[in-house]
């Protein structure tokens, strides 16, 4: 009796170590925040951003934004691997849902990162993002990307709080037609009239601003300045 007693022991002991780890094993929450931690993984606690530079804040931005990056991916005219792999077998209407939920967390904004170019590199930067260059038919980022720079709901993402890294690669993707939108893509246009000492003035300029005050997207577009002409873009208005 007692050595049967003896060889019960461990398998209870077993069986109450597997109820207790059941009892704590996590609960899966079958939530958008749950599902879109896929998304985190790359680009940060709740979308902040990675601290490599290269994946960007997603929190905050335009839903419409958001969605087409989503439908570009999945579409091939936005390039990488890992994003088309993960949005292709998503439908619109999810993806949308995904867009909407990161577009409406309101989170702060990191410190900018300190200007790394000259400062007569910085006031070429600022002149081109907030004037343009009319001799050379390039717009001012501030027509369409708002006054503010902090983008212009539905469809137009904020230029501040993104890093130099992925700014640099963004308008080098523009510019060689490996990042693209529905035609006409007025990006593709801007960027291919720049040069790459206007390339490096911009991102050095932009990525060395603080966010404003009220760093939320504009709800139209600015006037346009003087002697500047409207710009046509193609892209698909959000469903």
């Amino acid at each position: 009796m007692k050595t049967t007693l003896r060889a019960l022991i461990p398998a209870v002991l077993l069986l109450s170590a597997s109820i207790a780890a059941w009892a704590a094993a996590p609960v899966f929450e079958d939530s958008i925040a749950q599902r879109t931690l896929a998304c985190t993984a790359c680009h940060g606690k709740e979308g902040r951003a990675a601290s490599d530079g290269y994946y960007p804040r997603i929190a905050g931005k335009p839903a419409g934004y958001l969605y087409h990056q989503l439908l570009n991916f999945r579409d091939n005219r936005r390039h990488y691997g890992l994003m088309t792999q993960m949005v292709d077998p998503l439908s619109d209407a999810y993806l949308m849902e995904i867009a909407q939920y990161f577009s409406q967390l309101d989170l702060p904004y990191p410190a900018p990162q300190p200007a790394r170019v000259p400062p007569e590199q910085l006031r070429r930067g600022q002149a081109l993002v907030t004037q343009g260059d009319a001799a050379r038919q390039i717009p001012a980022c501030a027509q369409c990307h708002g006054a503010a720079l902090t983008g212009v709901a539905p469809n137009i993402p904020g230029l501040l709080g993104l890093p130099r890294d992925y700014l640099n690669a963004q308008l080098g993707a523009w510019s060689t037609g490996q990042r693209r939108a529905h035609a006409p893509d007025c990006m593709g246009q801007v960027a291919r009239q720049l040069s790459a000492e206007d390339v490096t003035a911009v991102t050095g300029w932009l990525a060395a601003q603080s966010l404003p005050a009220n760093p939320h997207s504009a709800t139209a577009l600015p006037a346009l300045l003087p002697g500047a002409h409207a710009i046509t873009c193609g892209s698909a208005p959000a469903p």
